[in-house]
């Protein structure tokens, strides 16, 4: 029997209690900023979760776009999940290194987008299971290849076509998961060539913001208030955005948990936007 998840994000201590079961296979999904001045892998191979594979954010993507880790299509998509070890009936928990929930959520919903519903992010990741003083390992984790297909969800992803018909909608509420400096135009991109400010119309609401200082998720409470203050209606579809279709995943994934099932991500998110001269910006 394939092994249940309790929802999209898990504790640390049902990790615990279910980490070497067969047919769980858990995912380090780190990755920084240059300005961060942090290497992703080489933490990895210093500590991490035992049996840990490593997701390299840039490498698992399509190689042919000019736009940082973008979706590859359907098929490689495939056979780079299944190159990792991951199959159809794997249950599968992300973590990152961040202490933030910046890059676990990316993962997750790559995986839900080719049609994998059985995965979750570790609540707090590696930042709160080291603070428990819960065991890691050091090297790398290779597990044999194994068959994963591909049931494309394409309701879970806009492209820039998509989200320019959205401008001035009232259906749709587009929202960004940027700092509010780089929302409102303020404080310069980390990318160069990007214009200031954002999306006509779009709402804010910075992904720190809906986690606590543990890096665990808000109570669902709260989680509603932040999205409801920031002017994010969730009677209807929500669209999310960031710098690049990261910490926009961080959003979509807070959708999740609420039980907002009609979102969906902007993958160029600004690194597209941001670098069109004919792009309609609000914000200084």
């Amino acid at each position: 029997m394939s092994l249940a998840l309790p929802g999209p994000i898990v504790s640390t201590e049902w990790l615990a209690g279910h980490l070497g079961q067969p047919g769980l296979v858990v995912v380090d999904a780190s990755w920084y900023l240059p300005a961060m001045a942090r290497d992703a892998r080489a933490e990895y191979l210093a500590h991490h979760i035992g049996g840990a594979v490593f997701w390299d954010l840039d490498r698992l993507a399509d190689p042919a776009s000019p736009l940082p880790h973008m979706l590859p299509d359907p098929a490689a998509a495939g056979a780079q999940v299944g190159a990792l070890g991951i199959s159809d009936d794997d249950a599968v928990v992300v973590y990152d290194g961040s202490g933030l929930q910046m890059t676990a959520p990316r993962v997750w919903w790559h995986l839900k987008v080719i049609g994998h519903e059985r995965v979750a992010v570790l609540d707090g990741g590696l930042v709160k299971w080291r603070a428990e003083s819960r065991p890691v390992e050091g090297g790398p984790v290779v597990r044999a290849p194994a068959h994963h297909s591909v049931s494309w969800r394409a309701d879970l992803v806009r492209d820039r076509v998509a989200v320019e018909s959205l401008v001035g909608s009232d259906h749709t509420t587009l929202v960004d998961a940027r700092a509010a400096g780089r929302f409102e135009g303020r404080d310069p991109e980390p990318r160069p060539g990007l214009k200031p400010g954002h999306i006509p119309g779009a709402r804010n609401v910075p992904f720190p913001t809906l986690v606590a200082s543990d890096g665990t998720f808000l109570p669902k409470a709260e989680l509603e208030q932040r999205f409801r203050s920031a002017g994010v209606d969730l009677e209807g579809p929500v669209v999310a955005s960031c710098g690049s279709g990261v910490t926009a995943c961080v959003l979509a994934l807070a959708l999740d948990i609420l039980g907002h099932r009609r979102y969906a991500v902007y993958d160029g998110s600004w690194a597209e936007w941001g670098a069109r001269n004919d792009a309609l910006t609000e914000g200084q």
